[in-house]
């Protein structure tokens, strides 16, 4: 029988200024990695207050490298990155901060761009097929249906 590792809350607190500090995480992230390291609630609220007080875990700053990085790499639309960032229980408040982030122009080049390299890249024949393909696909990613259904029309009449 394999016997669970335990750690002391001192162990638990450096693995976890660790694992923040390779890559920004939200709470959320941080209470479930110690969840699975068997820590009690008592201690993971230390180590969380701990993590907080030392600049290892801040909220506003994971969602506005989230939304940078999702956008930038992925070119995600708001209505997604609100949607990811909300299953990560991070606030309005913060997520508002993030998307604000994006410059309008920048988001709508990345909107065209993807647009219509992914029309280009499509090989269905039938016009109305191409069109609601390219709609859901861009809906999917995230992107405002009003811009979506501007965009279909520009490309496919």
């Amino acid at each position: 029988m394999q016997t669970k590792k335990t750690y002391t809350v001192q162990e638990a607190t450096r693995k976890l200024e660790h694992y923040c500090a390779y890559q920004e995480r939200c709470h959320k992230e941080v209470r479930q990695k110690l969840k699975t390291m068997h820590m009690i609630p008592e201690a993971i609220d230390v180590i969380i207050v701990h993590l907080l007080h030392h600049n290892y875990l801040n909220e506003a700053r994971f969602a506005k490298t989230f939304v940078s990085g999702k956008f930038k790499i992925k070119a995600w639309g708001r209505r997604r990155l609100t949607f990811e960032l909300k299953q990560k229980d991070i606030s309005k408040v913060n997520i508002n901060q993030a998307l604000a982030e994006i410059e309008e122009s920048e988001y709508i080049e990345v909107f065209n761009g993807l647009a219509e390299k992914k029309a280009n890249s499509m090989t269905e024949i039938n016009k109305h097929k191409k069109k609601r393909k390219l709609i859901d696909y861009l809906l999917y990613r995230g992107w405002e249906s009003h811009l979506v259904y501007e965009k279909a029309r520009e490309l496919f009449g």
